[in-house]
């Protein structure tokens, strides 16, 4: 019995929104196999969007995260109808650890939905961002999070200060 009740909390493999504009996007579990398309996703995105990151420590990040940062949080990513990845997000112990979106799926609301399902099924309630990504930090504000603290590096102890935040 109590294994039937466990098995009806968990979220669902895959479910589907339709947008406005008729796009179906699906959020999935992401797979092994998935996680070369995952930091292409990532490398483009923190292109468009971090731009204070040095190259030296961009490169530094990848084999980091395709080694271990992918395989130790839950990662979900949303596909597009023809199953191509347009953005994913990874949680960790009530943290959203990871939130990035192909720069050209941005504005689409991919973002809010990953986030939205994030805390509704991964019971995600915290983040850390970069207090030099301005457009992160208003995303997260506008969907309820409020800055909790700072650090004044980030977890590879580099100079990009990180603002705590929670719902």
């Amino acid at each position: 019995m109590a294994g039937t009740a466990y098995a009806a909390l968990q979220p669902p493999q895959s479910f589907a929104l339709n947008f406005q504009s008729g796009l179906v996007m699906n959020i999935e579990i992401v797979e092994k196999a998935d996680h070369l398309k995952l930091i292409e996703v990532w490398e483009a995105s923190v292109r468009a969007t971090h731009d204070f990151l040095a190259e030296d420590d961009l490169q530094e990040l990848k084999p980091l995260i395709m080694e271990q940062y992918f395989d130790a949080v839950d990662l979900r990513c949303v596909k597009n109808g023809n199953g191509e990845i347009q953005g994913f997000c990874g949680v960790h112990d009530g943290n959203i650890e990871m939130l990035f979106i192909s720069p050209d799926a941005r504005g689409k609301g991919i973002g809010a939905m990953l986030a939205a399902h994030a805390i509704k099924e991964q019971g995600a309630s915290k983040v850390d961002v970069n207090e030099q990504n301005e457009q992160a930090l208003g995303f997260y504000q506008h969907i309820g999070f409020k800055v909790t603290g700072r650090s004044p590096v980030d977890g590879q102890g580099k100079p990009y200060p990180l603002l705590h935040m929670a719902l």
